[in-house]
Order: structure tokens, then C-alpha cells, then sequence
């Protein structure tokens, strides 16, 4: 039988262990358990294995990596159910994300109106990100139309000076400042639809949503081509958006371009083209 020497801290004590693999395994699982059960907002696979190796000197890296791997497939098949893994690399212990989640509610943050964040998203799509030329707020239901109406829409348009002058671009964004599942699902549904008329799209949504939530929507906009920005929904006047994820370029569907486009007032239209 493969025997393994190595040094396990206790306190302020070491001392040297012999244990066969099938041993160093179960040592493993034992101090993964310990550190994910410590942690209640949850543990990251780098600072799982940091600790482990940190506790177990002497054995190789690897051979942490392949105990943790078969720790992973316990917990996917059901095995090991006192773990969850909610979003890539973070162990949770089940009873604490069950209990996180119970408090989730629509009253968690401070009640505010999506509105409040138009104008300055605007400006954060001019000035910071550099998408548009001009953008303007809109939201409502301006093009008569829910699932079609922005509530930020802009337009990039070349300079004169440029050489090569492409056709005007636009940019459509939804904002949310609701973090609750069912909210944050509309809002990626609407974002979608305005690829039918848009050359970018950008879905906005408080960061207080949670990290599960952030993940999970961060890889549904990289495979829909849709940019994803989050900001402190608790501070209207400094919304401190932050990009995640650059929205991809698309070609609309011009025949919907130009019905939605003639729906705009004519005030936001000069805003928008001069």
C-alpha cells in the first residue's frame, strides 16, 4: 500500500503523520468540510485549496486537486449534500445558503424608481464607455410597445472628419433597480428584444443582486452578445456603474429599426440625431 509522509499543523504544533493516499483523501474532505462549514458566506476552490495545503505540508499539490475534484463530483451527483455550488468555484454550506436566501425579498433595499438612473446611464454610456455620441432617457412605453421600449436608447455617429463613415449605431440599454430572480429574468428577456432593432444592447442591474445571480446572467450576456453593467442601486447620484461584460455588435432588423425609430417624439429625436 502507497504510504505518504507530511507535516499537519495543530495550533501551534506539527507533527510528521504516516497515512496511506486512501487516508490523505478522507483528511482532505475532512478539513474542506471544516473550512466550508467556517464560512458562511462560502468558500472560492483557490482559498479551499490554500488552506488545505497550508494544514497538510508535504502533500503534493495535485493530489489535493484530485481529493477536491472527487469532493466536486460527491456534491454534483448528491452524494455529499450538505454542500451546494451555486455559481463556478464557490462551496457553500447548504443550511446557510438556505438560509441567505430565505431573507431575499422584494423590501431587501430601499425602495427606488428605475428612473432615478436614466439620466446619469446616459452619461456613463457617453462619457465612460464611449458607445454613444448621444443618448437620451425614454423608458415607459414610448414606442407604444413594453417589451420594446429602452429606457436608455443612444446613438453613436461618426465625425465628418472620419474617412470612412459607417451608418449611425444604436444603443438600447435596460435597467433594472429590482434584485429579486423574477425581476432580473424580465429584464434579460427585454434586453434581448431590443437586439431586433439595436446594434448594442446593455442590460444594467443593481449589484446588490448577489454574486449567484451576477454569474449566472454574466455568462447568459457573453453568449447573447449583450453588454452587462451593475451599480449601487443604494446611491442614486453615484450609481458607480461598473462594466462587466462589452455588448457585442449585431445588425438589427432594419424594417424594426426605422418602425421604432418613427415612433420617437420628436424632441428625443432631435436629442438624438441633431
Amino acid at each position: 500500500m502507497c504510504l505518504w509522509r507530511f507535516l499537519e499543523e495543530s495550533g501551534d504544533r506539527c507533527k510528521i503523520i504516516y497515512v496511506s493516499g486512501e487516508s490523505i483523501k478522507d483528511r482532505v474532505y475532512e478539513l474542506a468540510l471544516e473550512k466550508i462549514k467556517s464560512e458562511e458566506k462560502g468558500v472560492r476552490y483557490s482559498q479551499l485549496h490554500e488552506y488545505i495545503t497550508q494544514k497538510l505540508h508535504g502533500v503534493p499539490k495535485n493530489t489535493i486537486h484530485g481529493a477536491l475534484w472527487s469532493l466536486r463530483q460527491k456534491i454534483i451527483s448528491g452524494e455529499e449534500d450538505r454542500i451546494i455550488i451555486p455559481e463556478r468555484g464557490l462551496y457553500v454550506w447548504k443550511d446557510y445558503y438556505q438560509k441567505g436566501r430565505s431573507y431575499e425579498t422584494k423590501e431587501t433595499l430601499r425602495k427606488l424608481k428605475e428612473e432615478d438612473f436614466y439620466e446619469t446611464f446616459a452619461e456613463y454610456m457617453i462619457e465612460e464607455l464611449g458607445e454613444c455620441t448621444r443618448a437620451v432617457a425614454l423608458g415607459g412605453n414610448i414606442f407604444q410597445d413594453k417589451w420594446s421600449t429602452p429606457d436608455v436608447i443612444g446613438v453613436y455617429k461618426f465625425s465628418e472628419l472620419d474617412p470612412i463613415r459607417p451608418p449611425p449605431e444604436i444603443i438600447s440599454a435596460e435597467i433594472k433597480s429590482a434584485t429579486d430572480t423574477q425581476s432580473l429574468i424580465t429584464a434579460f428577456g427585454q434586453a434581448c428584444s431590443y437586439k431586433l432593432f439595436s446594434h448594442k444592447v446593455y442590460m444594467v442591474i443593481p449589484k446588490q443582486a448577489g454574486n449567484e445571480a451576477l454569474s449566472r446572467l454574466e455568462s447568459l450576456c457573453m453568449l447573447f452578445g449583450i453588454g452587462l453593467v451593475v451599480f449601487n442601486v443604494e446611491n442614486p447620484k453615484n450609481p458607480e456603474f461598473q462594466i462587466r461584460t462589452r455588448a457585442q455588435k449585431s445588425e438589427p432588423d432594419y424594417f424594426y429599426l426605422n418602425y421604432y425609430l418613427s415612433r420617437l417624439p420628436s424632441e428625443k429625436k432631435r436629442e438624438l440625431f441633431g
